[in-house]
């Protein structure tokens, strides 16, 4: 029986990398996104491509509906779930210093990137129990995609740093609950990656990858993060629960 990883933010960018890393190593999908089918035809059918099966779940995951109508498909389409990654964010509209951010950006990235996976890791997770109790072979896990920036500062996108240092420690706070059912949770942390979201300051992070910012002197990939998450889903370190894996280049090693 092929696993099943429901992917959020999984048709663009990093999600879309997980995706297809997720889909070469033989997992089933579902795909959530925020977008209209008809706009991920493309991406849903490559990973088709791919010979597995899988399903576009369309939702908002800052709403509680939306939220209970994803797991509500992935329920009626495979009728089980082994493992979630927490990939779906979003950047502040307008990078504004901390002096000058608005409630509203705060709230706009707040409940998607740390309210929205919250609640359904949550949601989530009592399912894995669920499954845990009535097979105890069930091997799922959760893995969160966070930030560099949980722990980096940006004083011009103060709120995005504050919701992926809310991820780690909601990592850890998972991990701990959910540790007597042995079910590890993660968090993958990439650095600078080369998506849409970057698209806008690509010119900065070139001259700054070019002066050393990173120790690997590249832009990362969506792949290099999919490939980490992958290796994650398939149970590799099933000992490291509540663990960050640095996906940056070496950016954060201090240096002198």
């Amino acid at each position: 029986m092929k696993r099943i990883a429901l992917v959020t933010g999984g048709s663009r960018g990093i999600g879309f990398g997980i995706a297809v890393q997720l889909a070469a190593n033989g997992f089933d999908l579902a795909v959530n996104g925020t977008r209209l089918a008809s706009d991920v035809e493309e991406a849903i059918k490559k990973l088709k491509d791919l010979g597995n099966d899988v399903i576009y779940c369309r939702g908002n995951i800052s709403s509680s509906t939306d939220r209970e109508n994803v797991i509500h498909q992935v329920k009626e389409h495979y009728g089980r779930l082994d493992v979630l990654v927490n990939n779906a964010g979003v950047a502040p509209k307008e990078r504004k210093d901390i002096l000058d951010a608005t409630e509203e950006s705060f709230e706009d990235v707040i409940s998607t990137n740390l309210k929205g996976t919250y609640f359904l890791t949550q949601r989530v997770a009592n399912w894995m129990i669920e499954q845990k109790k009535n097979d105890r072979a069930f091997g799922g896990c959760i893995i969160n995609i966070s930030s560099i920036s949980a722990t980096v500062a940006s004083v011009n996108r103060g709120e995005y740093c504050i919701s992926k240092a809310g991820i780690s420690m909601a990592t850890k706070l998972f991990a701990i609950r959910l540790g007597e059912f042995n079910i590890p949770v993660f968090e993958v942390r990439p650095g600078v990656i080369h998506t849409d979201m970057t698209a806008g300051v690509k010119e900065k992070y070139d001259k700054l990858i070019e002066e050393g910012l990173c120790v690997q002197r590249r832009w990362g990939e969506p792949d290099d993060v999919g490939k980490v998450v992958a290796s994650l889903a398939k149970g590799d370190f099933m000992y490291s629960t509540g663990q960050v894996i640095m996906v940056d280049g070496g950016l954060t090693i201090p240096r002198l």
